[in-house]
């Protein structure tokens, strides 16, 4: 935490002529403030079973609203209203038929209505948003950093699922994404006081020694956002002169400037490289099954990256280190 100037002490006078010797005081013992405090004020009490379990249902709710977001999105309608309905026959869906995960294995995976079948997508992502956010929970505890983590993830589960479907990465997704990432590159290391972000203990040890920890984390984003996006520009852009073959859209171009902008340049490079094994892999079993050698196959590259940005948010620091460490 900051430490409050040294020329000043609690019996000291204040002159509120200096505004900016006002300021830093006011800057200090607020920062001195939320560093001791998280969300609750004694959430080592709370059971983590429970918190897991909470975060469990709303990661479920919040998996059924991304199925809304990523059937309609895409289809430039509304993600508000009207309310949930069948994809088939239109009737809107009853809150009893709409419980997350339950309700479809209460019905069979049919409407209620149609006897249509219903796309196992639906509670494949409501378990797997549930099933995030109880790791996220885990992974944090009851911090500042939780609710930020928890936003990223859900927003590239949609991504995710929407590059699947429709081989598209909206950018009423991406574009708000890049902002949230920046605010939140500002934001956490000033509510908890500490460096939070995987590449900030590097920077300001190096680079960035001696700069404001808000400072050095939003410069740590910006060359995240270059490492992600950049890089991946680049590669398509050399793949392209080279080949005259588009190599990949921009969307995953502005997907990896937000993933790059939260997660910084160490974790970056790990998504990358994460996202194109994967990638890699599945592309050779399909080539496999399908019979052919086509090395065109498109492939919805977002699935991958966020595949790979999700596993570096969760293990990231871990593996880092870990490779870090095999050369020392």
């Amino acid at each position: 935490m900051p430490p409050l100037p040294d020329a000043v002490s609690p019996s000291d006078p204040l002159d509120f002529n200096q505004p900016r010797k006002l300021i830093e005081i006011l800057y200090n013992a607020l920062s001195m403030h939320l560093s001791l405090t998280a969300i609750l004020p004694d959430s080592n009490l709370i059971p983590l079973p429970f918190i897991n379990v909470v975060a469990g249902i709303f990661g479920a709710v919040i998996g059924s609203f991304l199925n809304v977001v990523i059937h309609r999105l895409p289809r430039e309608e509304s993600i508000v209203l009207p309310s949930s309905r069948c994809p088939s026959c239109g009737v809107t869906i009853a809150f009893y038929d709409n419980v997350p995960v339950l309700s479809y294995l209460v019905l069979g995976g049919r409407c209620r209505s149609c006897k249509t079948h219903i796309s196992a997508r639906y509670p494949a992502v409501e378990a797997l948003t549930a099933f995030l956010w109880v790791a996220v929970a885990w992974r944090d505890g009851l911090t500042f950093a939780m609710p930020f983590d928890l936003v990223f993830v859900t927003a590239i589960t949609a991504l995710i699922f929407i590059d699947a479907e429709h081989m598209i990465l909206p950018n009423a997704i991406t574009y708000p994404g890049i902002a949230f990432a920046l605010i939140a590159r500002l934001a956490i290391p000033f509510l908890l006081g500490q460096p939070h972000f995987d590449d900030l203990n590097m920077l300001l040890n190096g680079m960035l020694a001696g700069m404001p920890l808000w400072a050095a984390s939003l410069i740590g984003a910006l060359i995240g956002a270059l490492v992600g996006g950049g890089s991946l520009w680049l590669m398509g852009w050399t793949w392209e002169k080279l080949r005259g073959i588009e190599a990949m859209g921009l969307g995953d171009v502005k997907m990896m400037f937000m993933v790059g902008a939260y997660l910084g340049w160490r974790l970056t490079i790990l998504n990358i490289f994460l996202g194109v094994l994967s990638g890699s892999l599945i592309g050779i079993v399909l080539m496999a099954r399908q019979g052919k050698r086509n090395m065109q196959m498109l492939l919805p590259f977002g699935v991958f990256l966020g595949i790979g940005a999700i596993a570096a948010l969760l293990f990231g620091s871990q593996i880092v280190n870990w490779y870090a460490g095999q050369f020392r």
